[in-house]
This record gives structure tokens, C-alpha cells and sequence, in this order.
């Protein structure tokens, strides 16, 4: 019970650190988002990996518990934007087409803009089944991380390539592998049995990112993302940072999480974020754009405006960025937990309709 408690804190921590990026602020001081946000959900899917399923079984579960939802958030998300369109003066999505609905969410995951943020899921997919494929071939863990380290450095590489949708994908695919295996090895090789919590560690890791940020070329310390690595467009400007900045992210999550457990491990809503962490990455962008499009008629400033910058534009961010980030998390988790309770009770109508045929 307390590994899970932790492992829905880490969740929790994840996705609190994937909306604070997209609102362009560092939660964690010295650790810019971008370096290791949507990273950690790899991490974690790592660390949950399960090899006991065959792996058709494996697929079938990773299937409805990714696929099937995100193609429902798809459709009703393409509802929402035709629907809007006349509204906001501009349609927030590609053409309608079979190739952008079917094929682009496992390419880009940029088909809709509103849901671009669940990106990763398709890609999350992917990855997984290839990770349960290669976890039939038998060889020591350390030796497959050597491997998967290797898959990374070749991704980085391809990275000047990633104009090209098909590369793009297996480079994110060969990266995300390196990412999930961190997270089996933690789990299965070093969690209970090394200390890695410990204050000359603690100093490294500070150290360490400090010399990252001499990477930096895109943004300040003040804004706190960059750091030379997006993943979800293959961008790498530097052949060691993204794994570098991989591991220092994941450790100061973990470091995070095993310091203030005692003390939030009864924070009942924290743990409501970390059980909605797929409806939080799918819904947010939409509760942003209704505070967005709101401020925007109490000001009575035309709709337009925001129509020549992208989905993630938000209004007057020196004051607003925290009220953003509050209402969007309270917002976003009590959707995902209003989600599960209609889910149950359409579960048990089903169930009482069919003991009463049986009657």
C-alpha cells in the first residue's frame, strides 16, 4: 500500500510538473520542465512494467487502458473545436481527414490542438509494446541499459532528421525506451537496495544541473524550461544533455517524493491528482482556453487576438500564470473524477440490467 501511495504521488508530482511547463514556470527550482516532464511518465510506466502478461494480453490491456480512451477524448475533442470554430474565429485543429484522425496521433499527436498535450500516449503505446517485445530477449539489466543508452544516443542524432514524421517517431520511440528501462532498473535493481537518497548525492545532482544550465540556449533561469530537449518534436541540441537531464529529473522527483511522503501522504486531493492524470493531461488546455477566452469578453478585447499565437497562448501571464495553474488543476481532477463516477454508474446500470434479464 505504501509503494502504490508513492508511486500516485509521483503521478501526481509528474503531471503538476507537465501543466506548470505549459504555463512556462519551473515547480521544482533548478529543474526546468521541458529537460524531464512527460520523461517521468515514462519513468513511471517503467516502474510499473509488468512481465507476467503474454504479450497479446499485454496489448490488449495497454490498448484499453491508453488507446481507447484517448481516441474517445479525439472524437469528442474534434466536436468541441468544430463547435467552437464560429466562436473563436479560427478552427484549432488540422484538416479532416483520415490520415490526420487515424495515422497523425501516432506521428505528431498534434491533430487537435486542444488534446495535443496527450501526445505522448499514442507514443507511450508504441514504446511499451516494443519494450515488452525486447523484454523476451534474456540478458542482464544492466546490459540491456547499456543498450537502451545506445538507442538514446542514435535518437539524439536522428534528431536533425525529424522534419520527417516516420523518423520522428523512431526516435521518440528509441529515446522512450532508454526512459521506461530507467524505470524497470530502479524498481528492480536499486529501490531497497541502495541509498541513492543520500547528502553527497543530493550535492552531485545540484551540481550537475547547475552545469546544465550552461546548456540553456533557448530560455532563462527566470523562465525556467528549455534546457536543449523536447522530445515530443525530437529536438536535441546536444549530444548528452537530454539523457543527463533525464536522470537528474527523475532523481529530484524521487528525492521529492521520498522527503515529504510522511507529510503529504494523507493529502487526499494529491493523491485525487495523481488517480487523474490522464483526464488533467487531456482537459487542461481546454480549462485554460475558457479562462483565456473569458478574460479576453470581460476585458472586451476581440476573440482574435489570440487566434495568431498558438493554443498555449494565455492572457497577461505576469498576473494570471498561478491563478491558471490553480483552477486548472482543481478544475482538471474533479473532471477526471466526475468521469470515473459516471463510468461506475453506467457500469452498474449495465450490471443490474443484465441480472434483471436473468431474472
Amino acid at each position: 500500500m505504501v509503494y502504490n501511495n508513492k508511486i500516485n504521488l509521483l503521478k501526481a508530482l509528474a503531471i503538476l510538473i507537465v501543466v506548470s511547463g505549459h504555463l512556462e514556470f519551473s515547480l521544482i527550482p533548478m529543474f526546468p520542465p521541458y529537460s524531464f516532464q512527460v520523461a517521468l511518465f515514462f519513468f513511471i510506466s517503467g516502474i510499473l512494467f509488468n512481465e507476467k502478461y503474454s504479450f497479446f494480453e499485454f496489448v490488449k490491456r495497454r490498448f484499453k487502458s491508453l488507446m481507447v480512451p484517448y481516441f474517445i477524448y479525439a472524437v469528442v475533442y474534434l466536436g468541441i473545436t468544430i463547435l467552437i470554430t464560429p466562436v473563436v474565429g479560427k478552427f484549432w485543429a488540422m484538416p479532416i481527414t483520415l490520415k490526420n484522425e487515424l495515422l497523425i496521433p501516432f506521428l505528431t499527436g498534434h491533430q487537435i490542438d486542444l488534446i495535443s498535450p496527450l501526445w505522448f500516449v499514442p507514443q507511450l503505446f508504441i514504446s511499451l509494446i516494443v519494450y515488452k517485445l525486447f523484454s523476451y530477449v534474456r540478458c542482464n539489466d544492466f546490459v540491456k541499459l547499456g543498450i537502451y543508452t545506445i538507442f538514446a544516443l542514435c535518437a539524439i542524432q536522428l534528431g536533425r532528421f525529424s522534419e520527417n514524421l516516420y523518423i520522428l517517431l523512431l526516435l521518440r520511440t528509441m529515446f522512450s525506451l532508454f526512459l521506461i528501462h530507467l524505470g524497470h532498473v530502479y524498481k528492480t535493481r536499486i529501490e531497497g537496495k541502495y541509498n541513492i537518497f543520500t547528502p553527497k548525492i543530493f550535492l552531485v545532482v545540484v551540481i550537475l544541473q547547475s552545469l546544465l544550465w550552461l546548456t540553456n540556449k533557448d530560455f532563462t533561469p527566470a523562465d525556467g524550461i528549455g534546457l536543449s530537449y523536447i522530445l515530443v518534436w525530437g529536438e536535441f541540441d546536444n549530444f548528452i544533455v537530454p539523457i543527463i537531464t533525464s536522470i537528474t529529473g527523475f532523481w529530484i522527483s524521487l528525492f521529492v517524493i521520498e522527503c515529504f511522503y510522511e507529510k503529504i501522504k494523507n493529502w487526499t486531493f494529491l493523491h485525487k491528482i495523481g488517480q487523474n492524470t490522464y483526464h488533467i493531461m487531456a482537459n487542461h488546455l481546454l480549462v485554460f482556453n475558457i479562462i483565456t477566452y473569458s478574460f479576453l469578453a470581460m476585458k472586451g478585447i476581440p476573440f482574435d487576438v489570440k487566434n495568431n499565437s498558438d493554443i498555449y497562448w494565455f492572457y497577461y501571464p505576469l498576473k494570471t500564470t498561478y491563478f491558471y495553474f490553480v483552477v486548472g488543476i482543481i478544475a482538471t481532477t474533479y473532471i477526471g473524477e466526475f468521469l470515473k463516477f459516471m463510468k461506475s454508474k453506467l457500469a452498474n446500470l449495465k450490471l443490474f440490467r443484465t441480472v434483471d434479464c436473468e431474472k
